[in-house]
């Protein structure tokens, strides 16, 4: 059986088994004590990855934030990374660490997120875990405060930006330098897409003045007068303006796959964070499944793609890794239907028939997760079948489109299961936490 072969999910033999095999495998998952067993399994490896099927899913981020709080009290996680920018985030990690300059609440941070879709980070779910964080920390050392970061590389201008205020504090004559070399973006407006167009008329990039400027600022690092958080941020957003930059050049060229790029750099971010943490640190990444679960288990490999939670494994050795998925049968969701449109509440439909979503429905035991390792060999769930995928652009009415072939005990350590879950709580739609009691409390 092929990871392409979709004939073969819907054979009733083979779905009943596998229904089967949930019902006599999987934990139920009903009330946070019920983590216990995930905690205690993956809560001493460097890595725990958490993934989700949608960015728009309340129930998603209200059980990875309740895993996260559990990891971070019982087991001694440093930080958390997130599919999110670096400089809007590190907006936040100021906050939830004290760092000076910090905004004045939670709230304010969240709400300077202005790329598209910002209803990823700025919502009342993700605003909880943050004002739990900055708590948590205030009874931490300074030293030992848990940080808040972004992986993402979008961030070109935003992080060129931030290069220069740090020059101008620490070098002046290296702030000069640096507007010099960031003069080759000007033509495009600040607006990264405008350059990636540009590269199609006129293929002259300015891909040396970002990689010219990361080297010099790291060989004057002995030089500067500063904090080392700051130079930490200052350097990171360097590194930013170089991956970005490649990845907007690659996105219109197509000589080398853009996911590929943006991937490596949430990998190569995710390292140094774990180096500036010290040596024995251990870091939380939130993502989505496509991200998160090994590619080598789905078709992605056969289209040159990698991901987060395959390099992971290869750079670390899957002992030292958790890879935890999470996936739902029906409900609601936040997305749009194009890119850069308004957010809508939509319809998730029923899941495919012979897809794991279908499997663990049928088996009846609602709310639930699986442990892979507790699978057989030849367990009927080892065998490839339709996993959904939600984007931030999703199409209910498209629904085969919208699942990725997968062996699931090869994807993930973990599955977390959800029977029918709800759509996110928008900052910008529900401007008013009276309007959702029903979050509350949440119960770490």
């Amino acid at each position: 059986m092929t990871l392409q072969d979709r004939t073969s999910w819907t054979e009733p033999g083979d779905i009943d088994a596998a229904v089967a095999d949930v019902r006599s495998t999987a934990h139920g998952l009903e009330q946070p004590s019920d983590l216990d067993r995930l905690v205690e399994q993956f809560g001493d490896r460097k890595y725990v990855l958490l993934g989700e099927a949608s960015h728009g899913t309340t129930e998603y981020y209200r059980w990875r934030t309740r895993l996260t709080a559990r990891l971070v009290q019982e087991k001694d996680f440093s930080f958390v990374a997130v599919e999110g920018d670096w400089t809007d985030c590190y907006e936040i990690n100021r906050f939830v660490k004290g760092l000076p300059e910090s905004p004045e609440t939670i709230r304010d941070a969240l709400e300077a997120f202005e790329r598209w879709p910002t209803w990823m980070w700025a919502n009342w779910e993700t605003l909880e875990f943050l004002d739990w964080l900055e708590r948590h920390n205030q009874r931490l050392p300074e030293d030992d405060r848990i940080g808040f970061y972004g992986l993402d590389v979008y961030s070109l201008f935003e992080s060129m930006d931030a290069v220069v205020d740090y020059l101008e504090d620490v070098d002046p004559d290296a702030a000069a330098e640096a507007k010099a070399a960031y003069r080759c973006f000007e033509p495009y407006g600040e607006d990264a897409q405008e350059y990636a167009r540009a590269l199609q008329m006129v293929p002259e990039t300015c891909e040396d003045e970002v990689v010219e400027l990361l080297t010099r600022l790291r060989e004057q690092v002995a030089a500067y007068d500063h904090s080392r958080d700051d130079y930490f941020n200052a350097e990171q957003n360097a590194l930013v303006a170089k991956n970005a930059e490649q990845y907007y050049r690659e996105m219109v060229r197509g000589e080398v796959d853009s996911w590929n790029i943006r991937d490596r750099h949430m990998v190569e971010t995710l390292e140094r964070l774990q180096k500036h943490h010290g040596s024995d640190s251990k870091g939380i990444v939130w993502a989505h499944n496509t991200h998160i679960g090994d590619a080598r288990a789905t078709d992605m490999e056969a289209r040159g793609r990698l991901n987060v939670g395959q390099l992971v494994r290869e750079h670390e050795g899957s002992a030292d890794v958790a890879l935890i998925g999470m996936g739902s049968h029906q409900g609601t969701v936040i997305a749009a239907d194009s890119w850069g449109a308004r957010l809508e509440e939509m319809t998730v439909p029923p899941a495919q028939e012979g897809s794991y979503e279908h499997v663990f429905e049928r088996a009846g035991g609602g709310d639930c997760f699986l442990v892979t390792g507790e699978l057989s060999d030849d367990s009927p769930l080892t065998r490839p079948r339709g996993h959904r995928a939600i984007g931030v652009v999703y199409h209910p009415a498209h629904e085969a489109g919208n699942y990725v072939p997968t062996v699931l005990p090869d994807r993930y350590d973990a599955f977390i299961y959800l029977d029918e879950t709800s759509a996110l709580h928008p900052l910008d739609v529900h401007a008013d936490i009276e309007a959702i009691p029903d979050l509350y409390p949440w119960g770490f």
